[in-house]
């Protein structure tokens, strides 16, 4: 059974960085989403919000009213934002303090650890109800160092890495995942955001708030213990940012830490400034699968679009250039469907298929 929940997400459902909702939405293996909370789009259902396909999961303006149209107080209200302000803004603790009233446990994925606020652990204490900051990494004596473990993972690993933060490099993979579980095919993947790890995955951790040194150790870990634990065909592995990005490590981590044998990448035809930094570029897409074959001596076999901004006819273009140019599949997964990557995964990895029922 999986756990009720309300999913915060004000001013931001459907946008950049209401990206923890978002996937939420779309994917979840551990709550039963009831309900959005956005004032901006109070009223609306949120598949209709995010892909124009009604998943009947309401948005409401407040907590008050969910409570009261839904008729049932959730067991948990998950702050679903990912604003890059290093604060806790006042309205977010306001909201978290009417949950904690309601009788819901809070889960929370920001940064900005709720355990560490006095008022909300106050606050917690007086509703009976518990804080979960799943950000908050191990003690350093719990983590992880790399021990070369790796080598021993026989199965393909496949990462999905992009162009920029907030990109769909995870909605690409669970897409992926859930295309080749339908098939019979064991996969497994590994989270390293917070949102992967909310929707359920049972292996990896949110890897931007961990000491650096541990980084590839930590991801290294969650890679050989899926292999060692669920016998998979295949691991697929959540990339976070880009590897060009001058501002994050993280991409490097996981072609070090999970040593993939092939890359799909996360391409944004139409975002020209990177998100947060408006004074740095998207690079280009060859740039990048340049780089990213450089440094890890692995293919690139796939490219999945993100269609913002774009219409269909510019989508269908940019598929047909991106193939043309790099004689690699390309496709729009939430338009198209997976079968494109799928195929050519199975194509360059036909072992993957031998333990599928015939």
């Amino acid at each position: 059974m999986k756990n009720t929940a309300i999913v915060y997400c004000e001013g931001l459902f459907g946008e950049i960085d209401g990206k923890v909702a978002n996937g939420l939405v779309r994917y979840s293996e551990k709550y039963h989403i009831l309900a959005i909370i956005d004032s901006t789009k109070s009223g609306k259902d949120s598949g209709m919000v995010l892909d124009g396909v009604k998943n009947n999961i309401p948005i409401f303006k407040n907590t008050k009213e969910a409570l009261k149209i839904l008729d049932t107080v959730p067991e948990y209200f998950i702050i679903g934002l990912a604003p890059s302000e290093s604060y806790l803004p006042d309205f977010i603790v306001k909201a978290v303090k009417e949950a904690m009233k309601a009788g819901m446990d809070i889960v929370n994925g920001l940064p900005i650890f709720f355990n560490d606020n006095k008022e909300l652990v106050r606050c917690s204490e007086k509703y009976n109800v518990k804080i979960h900051d799943i950000r908050k990494p191990k003690p350093l004596n719990e983590l992880n160092l790399f021990t070369g473990r790796i080598e021993k993972v026989i199965c393909p690993v496949i990462a999905i890495l992009g162009l920029d933060c907030a990109a769909g490099k995870r909605t690409t993979l669970m897409e992926i995942v859930r295309d080749l579980r339908k098939m019979g095919i064991n996969t497994a993947y590994i989270a390293t955001g917070q949102t992967g790890v909310l929707q359920g995955a049972k292996y990896g951790v949110p890897i931007d708030v961990i000491n650096s040194q541990y980084v590839v150790g930590e991801i290294e870990a969650a890679v050989v213990s899926a292999f060692e634990n669920e016998k998979p065909d295949l691991i697929l592995v959540e990339g976070q940012s880009s590897l060009s990005h001058p501002a994050y490590l993280s991409s490097y981590g996981i072609i070090k830490g999970a040593n993939p044998d092939a890359f799909i990448i996360q391409h944004v035809p139409k975002r020209k400034i990177r998100v947060d930094f408006p004074f740095l570029e998207v690079p280009s897409l060859k740039s990048e699968i340049d780089l990213i074959e450089y440094l890890s001596k692995k293919p690139v076999i796939g490219i999945t679009i993100n269609h913002e901004n774009i219409s269909k006819l510019e989508i269908d273009k940019v598929i047909k250039d991106c193939e043309k140019q790099f004689k690699i599949p390309t496709t729009d997964i939430l338009k198209y469907g997976t079968n494109k990557i799928i195929d050519e995964i199975l194509r360059l990895f036909p072992d993957v298929t031998k333990n599928t029922a015939s």
